[in-house]
């Protein structure tokens, strides 16, 4: 089985897309003779020609308004965000427009519309730049939301993504574009809505998405040092949310922990506790623990900046405390 970069699944979804279907195309910033910010559509523009790749201006709206009614039209219209933080310039569009057009025509319209978005801090790229804001957009009716992790699971959701007649928020995080895992020849899919289980547990359980997911399995590795059994649910995507999965898991270990990289205030994981609470209340031995990145605008300088994110060593010690383990 190939062993693959998230880059590169990314890539190979999108290049899978281009090549069966003539109503693909992609629309961003940077995407054409650069290859894009993060090197995704690196021969792109050379390959399948400026009627396909279109490089824009820096016009997040216009961007999203465009794909929204290409994709009304019958097209099937991937638009990259250079970072999800633009998204903000779109929210209109993307809000208004494409998460509720298929509701208000009473379904006689349909937004097939993948937006690609990097999210994330850590890269040094200050406060404008590094915000995790794929909580706002699923609170949104309409919209779908993707965190992929993995390999297999960006290109798994990103087929998904192809396949489905909704407008997609696709959230990937700036950090993880180079992280390895095997992928398989043969054609496949993940679906949306179904977490999983990346490690076995019987003592608490770990709740994350996208980045998260690695320090979770990392904090585990080291509290499984000191013979505490954690589960890692991967959530995979925020809209729909699978909160069966994740209670099953809660009824087993009777502990929840939600790691999340966005602030405490207002993020998904506060959606996360919340249906936990709703649905699996009397199986839980304590409060449900949030470990999320600190309240305030993300720091430029290196160390603050590492010390305002969730790494595995505060995962550890925030779950030894809170629990007493």
């Amino acid at each position: 089985m190939p062993t693959i970069t998230i880059r590169e699944a990314l890539t190979k979804g999108l290049k899978e897309a281009l090549d069966k279907d003539p109503s693909v195309f992609i629309m961003g910033e940077d995407i054409g003779p650069y290859g894009g910010a993060y090197a995704v559509t690196k021969g792109f523009l050379e390959e399948y020609g400026a009627e396909r790749i279109k490089d824009t201006p820096i016009a997040e709206s216009v961007m999203v308004g465009a794909g929204t009614g290409a994709a009304m039209g019958g097209m099937k219209p991937v638009v990259e965000l250079m970072t999800i933080n633009f998204g903000l310039l779109a929210m209109d569009q993307i809000v208004n427009h494409a998460a509720k057009i298929r509701y208000m025509s009473g379904g006689q319209f349909s937004v097939p519309l993948i937006i690609r978005a990097v999210t994330g801090g850590g890269g040094g790229l200050a406060a404008t730049h590094s915000q995790c804001l794929e909580g706002w957009f699923a609170s949104v009716p309409g919209l779908k939301v993707a965190t992929p992790a993995t390999p297999y699971d960006a290109l798994g959701l990103l087929r998904s993504s192809f396949e489905d007649n909704n407008p997609i928020l696709f959230a990937e995080h700036a950090l993880i574009y180079g992280v390895k895992g095997e992928v398989p020849e043969d054609y496949y899919t993940v679906p949306f809505g179904k977490a999983e289980t990346v490690i076995e547990g019987s003592s608490v359980s770990l709740i994350a998405y996208s980045r998260m997911v690695h320090v979770a399995t990392e904090a585990a590795a080291e509290l499984a040092k000191d013979g505490i059994s954690c589960e890692v649910i991967d959530i995979k995507t925020l809209r729909p949310f699978d909160i069966e999965s994740v209670a099953n898991s809660v009824r087993k270990t009777n502990r929840a922990v939600v790691v999340e990289e966005a602030w405490k205030t207002g993020g998904f994981g506060a959606e996360i506790a919340s249906q936990i609470q709703e649905v699996a209340f009397e199986d839980l031995d304590g409060p449900i623990l949030r470990i999320c990145g600190e309240e305030v605008p993300q720091p430029y300088n290196k160390k603050l900046e590492a010390m305002s994110i969730p790494d595995a060593a505060k995962v550890v010690s925030s779950v030894k405390s809170h629990f007493s383990l």
